[in-house]
C-alpha cells in the first residue's frame, strides 16, 4: 500500500505539472498571429490581402463582423427587461451591442458541447445560431430558445441550435454568437485580418503601406506584448516545474523508505530459507521476484489511481482536456518497479554475506 500510494503521489504530481505548464503556455510562438487589422471594409479586403502577400506574410481568411443588438428572447422583450429592475442579467443581455460573425464550420478553438452545429440556413428558412457555453449558462439560455436580433433595423428571428466551448486564450477571432452562412452576407459589416510578421522590419513596412493606402484601417502590433507575456509565462512554467520536481523527489524518498521498513522482516525470512538449505543464488532470485511483483503491482495500481484523480482534477478543477502521454507513464512504471527491486536486494545483502546464526543473534 505504501509503494502504491507513493507511486500514485509521484504520478499525480507529474500529470498535474504537465497540465499546469500546458495551461500557462501562451500560443504565440511559431506562426501564430502577431498583427491584427480591423475595420477593413468589404471593398478593401482583397487589396489588404494583396499587400500582405507582397510582404511575404501568411494569408488567412478575413473574418466578417456584423454589429447588432438583441431585441427579444422568447416572449421577453428589451422593454420588459428595462421595466423589471430585479432582472439585472436580462437587462445586461439587451443593453449590449453584439459583434457577430457568420460561417459554415467551427474553428480549431471551438468545440460543440451540446446540440447540433448547423452552418447553413435550413431549407424552410430557419436561422440556427450557436452560442458560447459560458455565456449561455450565465444568462440561462437553452437549446431551442428563440432570439430576435436587430440588424440595422431589420429584425431576424433565430433559434439556438448548439452551444460551443471556446478557447479564449488563443490569438484569433472568437465570438459569443455565430450565425450560419446565407443570412448576413449583405448586412453592413467590416472585416478582421490576422497575420504573422517574421520580423519587426517586415511588420513595420507592411503597416506603413497599409495605413498609407487605407487610413481608416486600425492595426494592433502584438509582437511586443506577446514577447513580454511569453517571458512571464516561461518563468511561471519554471516555478511549476521546480515545485513539482521537489515534490516528486519527496515522493521518491517516501517510496524508498517504505521499502526499507520491511528490511528486518525480509532478513528473518532469508535466514529461515538459508537454515532450510537454500543457496544464496536461490534466495537472491526469490527476493528479486518478490520485489518485482510487489513493485510492479503497486506501481500499476498507483498509476491507475493517479490517472483517475488527474482526470478529475483536469475536468472539474482546471477545466482543461486531460490527455496523458503513454511514454512517461511507462517510464514511471519501470522506474518505480526498478527502485523497489534494487532497494529490496540491497536490504537482503546483509543476510547473504553473513552466517544465519550471527543475524539471528543480532535480531534477538
Amino acid at each position: 500500500m505504501s509503494i502504491g500510494f507513493g507511486a500514485s503521489f509521484i504520478c499525480t504530481l507529474f500529470f498535474v505539472q504537465t497540465m499546469l505548464v500546458d495551461r500557462v503556455k501562451f500560443t504565440s510562438s511559431g506562426d501564430q498571429p502577431n498583427i491584427v487589422l480591423f475595420d477593413i471594409q468589404t471593398p478593401q479586403r482583397d487589396e489588404v490581402l494583396k499587400i500582405a502577400q507582397a510582404h511575404g506574410l501568411p494569408l488567412r481568411p478575413t473574418v466578417p463582423i456584423v454589429n447588432m443588438r438583441l431585441d427579444q428572447i422568447n416572449n421577453t422583450t428589451s422593454a420588459d427587461a428595462q421595466e423589471d429592475t430585479t432582472k439585472e442579467q436580462s437587462l445586461r443581455l439587451f443593453s449590449r451591442e453584439y459583434r457577430i460573425t457568420f460561417r459554415d464550420s467551427i474553428t480549431s478553438s471551438e468545440t460543440v458541447v451540446e446540440g447540433e452545429w448547423k452552418g447553413d440556413v435550413a431549407s424552410d428558412g430557419k436561422i440556427n445560431i450557436s452560442i458560447e457555453k459560458g455565456f449561455a449558462s450565465r444568462f440561462g439560455l437553452k437549446i431551442g430558445d428563440t432570439l430576435f436580433f436587430n440588424v440595422q433595423g431589420v429584425i431576424m428571428e433565430t433559434y439556438i441550435s448548439s452551444f460551443r466551448e471556446v478557447e479564449w486564450n488563443r490569438i484569433q477571432a472568437n465570438f459569443l454568437v455565430v450565425f450560419p452562412k446565407g443570412v448576413l452576407e449583405d448586412a453592413p459589416q467590416f472585416h478582421v485580418f490576422l497575420t504573422h510578421a517574421p520580423s519587426e522590419e517586415v511588420s513595420a513596412k507592411f503597416q506603413q503601406e497599409t495605413v498609407k493606402r487605407f487610413p481608416n484601417i486600425s492595426i494592433i502590433d502584438l509582437a511586443l506584448v506577446l514577447r513580454v507575456l511569453d517571458d512571464l509565462l516561461d518563468k511561471i512554467a519554471f516555478v511549476i516545474r521546480f515545485i513539482a520536481a521537489f515534490s516528486i523527489l519527496t515522493g521518491v524518498v517516501v517510496l524508498i523508505s517504505s521499502v526499507l521498513i520491511s528490511r528486518y522482516q525480509r532478513m528473518q525470512e532469508n535466514v529461515l530459507l538459508r537454515t532450510l538449505g537454500a543457496s544464496g543464488k536461490q534466495i537472491l532470485w526469490i527476493t528479486a521476484l518478490e520485489y518485482f511483483f510487489l513493485g510492479s503491482i503497486a506501481a500499476a495500481t498507483g498509476i491507475i489511481i493517479a490517472l483517475g484523480s488527474s482526470w478529475a482534477l483536469a475536468k472539474y478543477n482546471f477545466e482543461t482536456p486531460f490527455s496523458p502521454s503513454i511514454a512517461p507513464v511507462i517510464i514511471i512504471y519501470v522506474c518505480i518497479t526498478a527502485i523497489t527491486v534494487v532497494i529490496g536486494l540491497l536490504n537482503s545483502r546483509g543476510t547473504l554475506n553473513r552466517p544465519p546464526l550471527e543475524v539471528l543473534r543480532q535480531d534477538i
